[in-house]
């Protein structure tokens, strides 16, 4: 009955569960860079998690960039600054929109798929098999899945910006009456290899963090197919917190 003792419980377990995650981590840091590494495994999670990803992550990002230079025009048109939509659009995808969008739909795809996967050979006994059979099941199943994911999510950042730019470029030369050539001129004027760098870096964060977070929900899960389930969920609600919170601390550091 005393709320302090409960705000208390709440407290000392999001610490547990945050020194459990931090272990995990530091665990699967270590699975990448010793040996035996598995190049089929990491090829086969390269070809899941990144080029299967490609079509979503495009066709959010080809709407994202319309809809912001529509969005940009309507507020620039109050100010006679409509000059400045491929300025901001550029800026706003490669920054800002492009990494968090694709890390987030990657969030739903990617993080609860290694959450199902391995939260399935959790329950029925493999990964206790594997183990069995001397395999490390971190090197086996969690190096892989977070060394692909690291690796693949920025180029499916590079991607999305170049479709989110060329998206914006569409809406306002076919619907807002820019003229292409200079449209196309004042993005790649305005545009600064930090904008682009620091999107990559950003896209490469969270894409450890999808893949940690998939890994780690499926590698605790219990209770058959009830918990697997509710690991996929905690994988994707854990993902997108941790994208949003590493996301500020990222531009903040940048920006000072």
């Amino acid at each position: 009955m005393n709320p302090f003792a409960s705000i208390g419980r709440a407290v000392l377990g999001l610490l547990a569960e945050a020194g459990r995650f931090s272990a995990f981590v530091g665990r699967a840091i270590t699975a990448v860079f010793t040996p035996p590494i598995f190049v089929g495994q990491f090829l086969r999670q390269c070809l899941q998690i990144g080029y299967f990803s490609l079509p979503v992550v495009g066709i959010t990002a080809v709407f994202i960039g319309a809809a912001l230079a529509l969005n940009i025009f309507v507020g620039g048109a109050r100010f006679n600054a409509e000059q400045f939509v491929p300025n901001i659009v550029v800026l706003g995808i490669t920054r800002e929109l492009g990494p968090v969008l694709a890390g987030l739909m990657l969030a739903g795809r990617v993080s609860a798929g290694i959450a199902a996967e391995i939260g399935t050979m959790r329950v029925t006994e493999q990964i206790d098999a594997m183990s069995t059979l001397s395999t490390d099941p971190f090197r086996f199943l969690v190096a892989p899945r977070v060394l692909a994911a690291t690796l693949c999510l920025p180029l499916l950042v590079l991607v999305a910006d170049i479709i989110g730019v060329m998206g914006g470029y569409l809406v306002a030369v076919n619907s807002l009456d820019f003229n292409g050539v200079t449209y196309l001129r004042n993005t790649f004027e305005f545009m600064e290899p930090q904008d682009v760098i620091l999107g990559l870096v950003k896209a490469a964060v969270f894409g450890f963090i999808i893949a940690a977070m998939g890994a780690y929900q499926g590698y605790q899960s219990q209770g058959g197919a009830l918990g697997v389930g509710r690991a996929a969920t905690n994988a994707v609600v854990g993902a997108i917190v941790l994208i949003l919170a590493v996301n500020y601390l990222i531009t903040a550091f940048f920006v000072e």
